[in-house]
């Protein structure tokens, strides 16, 4: 009986031991800092390398750019009340790149899409919409003080956004739906805006780069 107590307690000592290994081994690894060659080397990544990487090229209205997806899903003539009626893909995405120097110019789209945050610096976004009221939003990595990862901008939407941070620059992307093509695209005029939204109206003017015809 003595044998069998002393072989229980034995037991459970290294069961107790083993547990505490494992928890602390936990621990550490929650605390552990990013091995190098991942947040270490995001972090030391320039504009100019990602923009190469990624083969990003210069756009008329969002920075830099490279288209990533068209659908070959496409709807039909008719499949799509207007300003769609004569067909689209279903659906499209690009990267999108900006600096302080190119920012996302005063613009807007017919159709409906949504913004990506993926690396690098927040963007402030002014959006003035078609019912005559305006957004500010943050589209960035800190969840805490209120930005967004994803920001919808509804169709017809006219907006810009700029660079707001120490690196200075930003990496996200654009899906939209229905696809876009060119038609779809229109660039703002800053006064017309200034006239339909006065109250952002000295937002307006503080975008200063103008959209490239």
């Amino acid at each position: 009986m003595t044998q069998l107590v002393n072989g229980r307690r034995r037991f459970i000592q290294r069961m107790a031991m083993l547990g505490a290994a494992l928890s602390g081994g936990a621990a550490k690894a929650q605390t552990a800092p990013a091995t190098p060659g991942t947040g270490a080397m995001i972090n030391d990544m320039t504009f100019e390398d990602v923009r190469q990487l990624l083969d990003l090229t210069p756009n008329a209205t969002c920075g830099y750019v490279r288209v990533t997806f068209i659908s070959k899903h496409k709807i039909a003539a008719g499949g799509m009340a207007a300003p769609f009626a004569d067909g689209r893909p279903a659906g499209s995405a690009l990267y999108f790149m900006l600096t302080p120097e190119e920012p996302v110019k005063l613009h807007r789209i017919r159709n409906d899409q949504l913004y990506h945050y993926y690396l690098g610096d927040p963007i402030e976004v002014l959006m003035m919409l078609e019912d005559g009221s305006t957004q500010h939003h943050i589209v960035g990595p800190d969840l805490r003080k209120g930005h967004k990862v994803q920001l919808l901008i509804p169709g017809g939407t006219f907006h810009t956004a700029r660079v707001i941070g120490a690196r200075r620059w930003f990496l996200g992307a654009s899906t939209e739906w229905p696809g876009v093509e060119p038609a779809d695209v229109e660039l703002g005029n800053a006064d017309a805006l200034v006239a339909k939204y006065p109250n952002v109206a000295a937002e307006i003017r503080s975008f200063p780069v103008p959209a490239r015809p």
